[in-house]
């Protein structure tokens, strides 16, 4: 019988099984010692030493958006400022001791491990998070930001980008790294050249819609976008609008990408979602995006657009289209945690008819794909070792397994 062919692996049970796709009642996950994947199969079929538990068996979740260089900033900026005011506090006020720093990057690692996160979308503009990553607790697609809006000062920028990369790439650690734009009102069109060849086959990460005048910036060259370049003496007399949305303007810069994430989009119109979907690389959420070469998806990070903005992404907007979803945190700076599970709880009380199945599936699988990840992570397959988390249904607290 089958079950003898499982006898020196572990077996675990529980109310519900999630395995990354959807939910499978009355199966059992079986493991090895070391948490890779080697079946699911029917009760039946399993013998004894079954291990069962209370709750949601599902893979380790993956956050697609976070700024774990920031974690130092934790509640040093009041909620509600706006973009503009947020982004100016950011950037004069996030010099802290190294010290300070490296031990606040720590300790927020080590909460998204208990909150049974497996895999990170960072996005670096330093070295600092390096040594950390080294340690290989999570997984990271370290996209290193570049940014600069003035022009004369892109040469700079990118040689600043290209030096962390090229740290990141010759660390040795089981990472993956690219070079991203931080913003399309952060690059200049200079910037956005030196950095397009570094785009090939790799997933590109990109501040997509995240206040209501960056359409506006683009279409008319008006907003409040014009304050912050006050605010912080950069030169603004190079932009000319292109009388198109923001995500219009840029979007085919980024088409030698192997996936795109579009983070935050709290802002985002059906026009632009429309025409992200008549794209060739749009994919959708309900069938199997496995073999696709390439894809876009939206990355939603609903309690920093309350913190920042006390705004909400067009979540049935973008489930309206089918389009493909993730989930991430932002930074300490503009959340009060790093916790997906924080996110999905603020997701269902805000659209409360969004099935559960579905938001698990945003956390792990969609997220695995989004990162290039999900040959390892994501999912409950043969072969895998996507971490393991068992989920109070109730309260959708996480104990983690693996």
């Amino acid at each position: 019988m089958y079950f003898r062919t499982l006898m020196n692996y572990r077996k675990i049970k529980a109310d519900k099984l999630f395995d990354g796709y959807g939910f499978q009642n009355d199966k059992i996950l079986v493991i090895d010692e070391k948490g890779k994947v080697k079946d699911i199969v029917p009760l039946e079929q399993a013998g004894d030493d079954i291990e069962t538990r209370e709750g949601i068996l599902s893979p380790g979740l993956i956050n697609c958006h976070c700024h774990l260089e920031l974690s130092h900033m934790r509640g040093l900026i009041p909620e509600k400022t706006g973009l503009v005011d947020f982004v100016f506090k950011v950037v004069t006020e996030r010099f802290h001791s190294e010290e300070e720093i490296i031990n606040s990057i720590n300790a927020a690692e080590e909460e998204m491990f208990k909150n049974g996160i497996v895999a990170v979308g960072d996005i670096c503009n330093n070295t600092h998070t390096l040594a950390q990553k080294q340690k290989g607790r999570l997984r990271y697609y370290n996209f290193i930001e570049a940014s600069g809006w003035t022009p004369s000062v892109s040469g700079m920028r990118f040689d600043r980008a290209r030096s962390v990369y090229s740290q990141f790439q010759s660390s040795g650690i089981k990472n993956k790294s690219s070079i991203v734009p931080h913003a399309p009102y952060s690059v200049s069109e200079n910037l956005w050249q030196a950095i397009q060849p570094f785009f090939k086959d790799k997933v590109i990460s990109i501040h997509n819609q995240e206040t209501d005048f960056e359409d506006e910036f683009f279409l008319s060259g008006g907003g409040d976008f014009t304050r912050m370049y006050r605010l912080m003496n950069i030169d603004n007399a190079h932009h000319r609008p292109t009388n198109k949305t923001s995500l219009k303007s840029y979007y085919n810069k980024l088409e030698e990408a192997q996936n795109i994430l579009l983070v935050h989009n709290t802002f985002t119109g059906e026009e632009d979602v429309k025409f992200i979907k008549n794209t060739n690389r749009h994919g959708s959420e309900n069938v199997d995006n496995s073999q696709q070469v390439s894809c876009t998806y939206f990355c939603i990070c609903v309690n920093a657009n309350l913190y920042i903005e006390n705004a909400l992404p067009p979540v049935e907007l973008f489930r309206k289209h089918n389009c493909n979803l993730v989930l991430g945190t932002d930074s300490l700076a503009s959340n009060w945690s790093l916790d997906i599970m924080s996110e999905i709880r603020s997701i269902r009380k805000h659209f409360p008819a969004i099935p559960l199945e579905e938001l698990l599936r945003w956390a792990t699988l969609n997220g695995a794909r989004a990162l290039t990840m999900d040959e390892e992570l994501g999912s409950f397959e043969q072969g895998k070792s996507p971490g393991i988390i068992l989920i109070n249904e109730n309260d959708l607290t996480i104990e983690r397994l693996i």
